[in-house]
């Protein structure tokens, strides 16, 4: 069959900040670290294998365990699990919105195309391991981008509330949402196969991250798919001395603005806040602003002084969670 390619420049899908990327553009080199070609690849690896230290690589997996306790996984999981402490294992990370049923197609095209980006990377540098990655959005608060899926030109909508991080929302009542999905689809094989998958995950898991855990990994498992809860206290506890730099000087604002002022010519990106953190509890994920030589959560009474505030993050780090500036940081 004949086909066709058009590049992403003619495509009209892509911004002129990305098709600048694309092309490689002088103007903006100064603010990535390296292009990804294969070829940069190694020069990438050897620059992570000194900043990711065996302690990082012992918590990751010990938190990984916990995690996928009650998984069915994957001899190839368990087996990407257990490299993560190898020196010579990296990762390759795609992340998305805990979004209904997977929610849009480009969740799996993430997904499919970081899978077969390690695929890639271990035909070219066979001596190193590459462990493909879903960082779950579950500390994300923007529930009304999540809630629904379309099917057959009609829009599924779980009619519930949710103000704090989604990945902690209960997945009760999802039982009657089912009942209406069940009769759309039919009764075909593939329909069946459909139905099963929503129950094992949605009705049978208690909260959404789990639930998204047992869909992604019943998807994906087979395939070595590692997927990440990072709303835990010992994730979080390496990621302390940022959050107090966050804090007391308030330095992601700044680098932030100076970037913005080199993309001036482009759609902004973001709108950098003065403090880019969260303060989060089961029902509650509110910025944390400083009023008044206050610390406070936004839209609530909570306030905290300065000392305060240092000591709830000594003691519990899971009570701050990073807004999208913050975010790739507490990631890496």
């Amino acid at each position: 069959m004949p086909n066709d390619c058009i590049s992403y420049q003619n495509s009209g899908y892509f911004s002129a900040l990305m098709n600048d990327y694309l092309d490689q553009k002088s103007t903006l080199q100064s603010l990535y670290n390296r292009f990804p070609t294969l070829e940069n690849f190694e020069a990438q690896i050897i620059e992570k294998k000194k900043n990711f230290n065996e302690a990082s690589r012992a918590t990751l997996v010990s938190v990984l365990q916990q995690q996928y306790a009650t998984v069915a996984t994957s001899a190839l999981t368990n087996q990407n699990i257990d490299a993560l402490n190898n020196p010579n294992t990296f990762t390759v990370t795609t992340g998305h919105q805990l979004n209904l049923f997977s929610g849009p197609l480009y969740f799996l095209y993430k997904i499919i195309s970081t899978i077969n980006l390690t695929k890639e990377l271990k035909a070219k540098y066979p001596t190193y391991n590459f462990v493909p990655i879903y960082w779950m959005a579950t500390e994300d608060h923007d529930f009304e981008e999540i809630n629904y899926f379309n099917f057959k030109g009609k829009k599924f909508r779980w009619n519930t509330e949710s103000t704090g991080p989604v990945g902690r929302l209960s997945t009760k009542g999802l039982e009657d949402f089912f009942e209406v999905y069940a009769l759309e689809l039919g009764s075909s094989t593939n329909a069946q196969a459909i139905k099963k998958m929503f129950k094992d995950a949605y009705l049978n898991h208690d909260n959404l991250a789990d639930a998204t855990r047992h869909l992604a990994n019943a998807l994906f498992g087979t395939y070595g798919l590692v997927i990440i809860d990072a709303d835990n206290p010992d994730l979080k506890r390496p990621f302390i001395p940022y959050v107090k730099e966050e804090l007391l000087h308030q330095s992601s604002h700044k680098l932030v603005l100076e970037t913005a002022e080199k993309l001036k010519d482009y759609t902004v990106q973001v709108n950098p806040r003065e403090i880019n953190l969260f303060y989060i509890d089961d029902n509650l994920r509110e910025r944390i602003i400083f009023e008044n030589d206050k610390f406070k959560v936004n839209h609530t009474n909570i306030e905290f002084s300065e000392t305060e505030i240092l000591k709830l993050l000594e003691n519990h780090p899971e009570k701050f969670s990073p807004n999208v500036i913050m975010r790739p940081l507490y990631q890496e």
